[in-house]
C-alpha cells in the first residue's frame, strides 16, 4: 500500500474516535501506540488526573538528547450532526478532499506522521525522532503543558519541535499567546425595589468589562513597532456573561468568561495588575461597603505562552529546506508551540491543511495537502538517517 493511501486509512480510524475535548481519548492512543510500538518506537505514556485522558511520547532511532518531535493534539471540538452533510465520525471523500471532524485539526497531521512511522524505522538513524500526542489542546493545551514536564523529568531533550497544526503546509514561527480566565462576582441578592439594600453582581461585572474594553482600546496604543500580527496588538475579548434569575430581582451572582491574545508577556502583566487594581481599589470597596460577603475571584482557564518570533532558529531552518518554503509567518491562532519553546525546544508550526476549515461543520482537509506532507515527512527521513 502506497503512503498516501495508508494516511488515508489510518486517518479513517482516527476520526472514528469521537475525542472531543469533553471525552476520553484513551482508545486513539491505544491505537497510535500499538502503531509505533510495531515500528519499534519505544513508548512514554502518562494520563491525567481523571485516568481518562492520556499522552502518548514515543521515540525511534537512538536514545540520548537532540532529535525532533513531530507534534499534534488528539482532542477536537464538538460537531452537530445536524449541521454537517455526512456523519462527522467517518472519514468521507468527496471531489479530492476527505470530510470529518479532526481532519484538518489536526488528525491529518498525525496520520501522515504515523504511517511514515515504519518508513523512518527502516533507516539506521543519526539522531532520534519522536512524537508527541497530547489531550485537550482545544481547552487550554493542558496535555502539552504536562507532557514537556514529563519529557523533562524523563531526561529527555528534543532540539527541535514540528507543531503540524494546519498551515496550508506554509512555514510559521511566531503566535499570540493564548490566556483564559473565568471572573466570578458574588453580589447579595434582594427585591428590585430597593438596589441600595443589595449587591447587584451584574452591574459590578458590567463594570469589569466596561474596564476590560478599555484595556482593549489603551492596548492598541502598545503595539510593538514592526508587530507582524493582525492586528498587531494584544486583544482583549469577552466571550459569555452569565448572571441574575429575574428582571425584578437584584443579581447575587455574574460569570463572565473572557481571554486576551498577548503579543507581549509585559501587555499580559500590564491586563492583570490594571485589573487587580481596579478591583481591589474600586469595586470590592463599594461592593463590601453594603455586605462583607462579597468577592469577586477571577480563576485561570488557562495560560498558554505565544511561539516568539527568534532571529536564529534551528526549527525554521529545518522545515524551511523541507518545504522549500523561502519564509516564515505569523497567525493570530495559538497552538502549543510555545510550550514546546518555553521548555528549550526550538519549535516551528507546518501542517497540512487550512485552519480556515477548522472548528466548523463539514471540516476536511485536502488529498494533496496530504501528499505534500507525506513528501515533507519523508525528506526528513532522509535527512535523519546516517
Amino acid at each position: 500500500m502506497d503512503m498516501l493511501a495508508r494516511t488515508r486509512e489510518i486517518l479513517g480510524k482516527l476520526v472514528a474516535f469521537p475525542t472531543v475535548s469533553s471525552d476520553s481519548n484513551l482508545e486513539l492512543i491505544a491505537y497510535a501506540a500499538d502503531l509505533l510500538s510495531d515500528a519499534g518506537a519505544t513508548l512514554l505514556l502518562s494520563r491525567d488526573d481523571s485516568g481518562t485522558k492520556a499522552n502518548l511520547f514515543a521515540t525511534l532511532g537512538p536514545a540520548g538528547n537532540g532529535g525532533i518531535v513531530l507534534s499534534g493534539h488528539t482532542d477536537v471540538v464538538p460537531a452537530d450532526p445536524s449541521e454537517w452533510t455526512s456523519d462527522p465520525f467517518t472519514l468521507t471523500e468527496r471531489g479530492g478532499r476527505l470530510y470529518g471532524r479532526g481532519t484538518c485539526d489536526m488528525k491529518g497531521f498525525i496520520a501522515a506522521a504515523l504511517a511514515m512511522a515504519p518508513r523512518f524505522a527502516e533507516l539506521d538513524l543519526a539522531r532520534p525522532l519522536h512524537f508527541a500526542l497530547t489531550y485537550d489542546e482545544e481547552i487550554g493545551c493542558f496535555g502539552a503543558r504536562a507532557l514537556v514536564g514529563e519529557i523533562a523529568n524523563a531526561g529527555i531533550r528534543p532540539s527541535v519541535a514540528i507543531i503540524g497544526e494546519p498551515t496550508g503546509m506554509g512555514v510559521i514561527e511566531g503566535h499570540k499567546g493564548c490566556y483564559e480566565y473565568t471572573t466570578e462576582f458574588i453580589g447579595l441578592e434582594g427585591h428590585g425595589s430597593q438596589p441600595g439594600k443589595g449587591v447587584n453582581a451584574v452591574e459590578y461585572a458590567t463594570r469589569y468589562v466596561s474596564r476590560l474594553l478599555d484595556l482593549g482600546e489603551r492596548l492598541k496604543a502598545r503595539a510593538p513597532a514592526g508587530s507582524r500580527f493582525d492586528p498587531p496588538w494584544t486583544t482583549v475579548q469577552v466571550g459569555r456573561m452569565v448572571g441574575g434569575t429575574a428582571r425584578n430581582v437584584i443579581a447575587g451572582a455574574c460569570t463572565v468568561e473572557w481571554e486576551m491574545r498577548p503579543v507581549t508577556a509585559d501587555d499580559a502583566s500590564f491586563v492583570k495588575r490594571d485589573l487587580d487594581d481596579y478591583v481591589d481599589t474600586v469595586l470590592l470597596p463599594a461592593m463590601r461597603a453594603v455586605s462583607p460577603d462579597c468577592g469577586i475571584v477571577t480563576h485561570v482557564i488557562g495560560e498558554v505562552e505565544g511561539l516568539q518570533v527568534v532571529a536564529e532558529s534551528k526549527a525554521r531552518e529545518i522545515v524551511c529546506k523541507l518545504t522549500g518554503c523561502d519564509h516564515a509567518d505569523v497567525v493570530p491562532f495559538g497552538t502549543e508551540a510555545g510550550l514546546f519553546q518555553s521548555a528549550g525546544i526550538s519549535s516551528i508550526i507546518c501542517g497540512p491543511g487550512s485552519i480556515a476549515q477548522a472548528h466548523k461543520p463539514d471540516e476536511f482537509i485536502a488529498i494533496d495537502q496530504l501528499a505534500s506532507c507525506l513528501e515533507m515527512l519523508d525528506k526528513l527521513r532522509l535527512k535523519l538517517a546516517r
